[in-house]
């Protein structure tokens, strides 16, 4: 029986990256996917754009991860964004930079990455076998055996588990990566959705489907504190809220959720503007324009479709002329244009999430390598790995990087 380098569990964006290095390095490497072809998540990603990288630096990346984001410090400097951006444009596929430093393929094509990928793995002989659902990882003495739910045995020298996470399980990220990796003694950290969007108590709320709020300031409330999030859009859904700020920062909210039950999450409309300088605003703004409605005059403050909902949270008739507002009413108002409040009580699955935060304790892989400290030769890449980062191309560039780093490394492991 053929006994391979490299065996590789998952045809996503750090699994054929892993595959290629290896067998750049002259490996013979099987790349197992469960799917009948490569990165189909990948495809999704960016909607259907894949946002691949960012133009950040080393530091701004590790910030993006986190309190432990220090442990990508050595593989984003064995392979780095400037690196896998030159690996695409090597390879015919140029790219382009958008907002906050964001990269996309020039065609704005998540297919565009992916068939570069397919192309460079069979430039380079890479096996690849397809509707290989995995059922038993088993390591021996000098080899690993690999047996899929068909009988289908595959023995290699070093394997390389690459399956994802735990998010958007009908591409094949079912978690089942999660389960092999315990059982070979791994502890997996508690699985939790990032850049997943947040449900909302206010029924009102629902009625503002698909109205985008443009650089709004955010601040969340609990156990007495307040935090404030970075500006951005947010976007209002059936079920609650979305959007980029919201997605970006669901992980914390998520983590805090889960110590403070319910929180509140207060939207600044006027960000640029000190609360004090908005009353004066708003005195000066109902005397000189004292004969316009309440709601004629928000549009200057508020998206239209959200007027009339607002103004109700604070019974306040939109017909009222400004001359007939009360100081406490103005007060009122000035206050929800500061801080409106909305009740988050809770999130959508974590089958609905971006990705999968939680994973493989980092504690376990040594971060040079991406090898296990706990057995020998068996490697992980990509989102199996716990913790997550920042939207923005950041977790793309995790997953190529660490698959970069364990294919190098298990192309250096001998046989012995």
């Amino acid at each position: 029986m053929e006994i391979y380098d490299i065996a590789v569990i998952g045809a996503g964006p750090a699994g054929c990256m892993a595959a290629i290095r290896g067998a750049q390095l002259g490996k013979n490497v099987i790349l197992l996917e469960r799917n009948n072809k490569i990165g189909r998540k990948l495809l999704l990603t960016g909607n259907g754009r894949c946002n691949l990288t960012n133009t950040a630096t080393l530091e701004v990346f590790l910030e993006k991860f986190g309190r432990t984001g220090s442990f990508y410090r050595d593989v984003f400097g064995e392979f780095s964004n400037q690196d896998l951006m030159d690996f695409f444009k090597s390879h015919d596929l140029e790219l382009k930079e958008e907002d906050e430093g964001r990269v996309f393929p020039i065609t704005e094509k998540s297919k565009s990455v992916v068939d570069v990928l397919g192309k460079v793995l069979d430039e380079y002989g890479v096996k690849i076998l397809y509707n290989y659902r995995l059922e038993h990882l088993h390591k021996r003495p000098k080899i690993f055996k690999l047996s899929s739910t068909k009988n289908q045995l595959i023995t290699a020298y070093n394997v390389i588990i690459a399956t994802g996470g735990a998010s958007y399980k009908f591409t094949g990220s079912t978690g089942d990566g999660f389960t092999f990796a315990e059982l070979l003694g791994h502890h997996i950290t508690e699985l939790k959705p990032g850049g997943v969007p947040l449900l909302v108590g206010e029924e009102w709320v629902r009625g503002l489907k698909g109205v985008t709020l443009d650089n709004v300031g955010l601040n969340i409330g609990y156990g007495g504190k307040i935090r404030p999030l970075p500006r951005g859009n947010l976007l209002f859904t059936h079920f609650g809220i979305s959007g980029p700020v919201i997605l970006d920062m669901s992980h914390i909210i998520v983590e805090i959720m889960d110590e403070h039950g319910d929180l509140k999450l207060y939207i600044d409309f006027k960000p640029e503007i000190k609360e004090k300088a908005l009353g004066v605003r708003l005195m000066e703004d109902f005397q000189n324009h004292s004969k316009k409605s309440l709601r004629n005059y928000l549009k200057n403050h508020l998206p239209q479709s959200t007027i009339d909902p607002i103004l109700k949270t604070i019974s306040l008739d939109p017909q009222k002329k400004l001359n007939q507002i009360t100081k406490k009413e103005r007060l009122q108002l000035q206050e929800t244009l500061k801080a409106l409040p909305l009740t988050i009580t809770g999130h959508l699955p974590l089958d609905k999430a971006l990705v999968t935060c939680g994973g493989v304790s980092k504690k376990q892989i040594n971060p040079q390598t991406m090898e296990s400290k706990l057995v020998k030769k068996l490697y992980f890449a990509g989102e199996i790995i716990e913790g997550c980062g920042r939207r923005g191309g950041y977790n793309l560039q995790q997953a190529f990087s660490t698959g970069y780093v364990a294919g190098n490394s298990a192309s250096k492991n001998n046989k012995e």
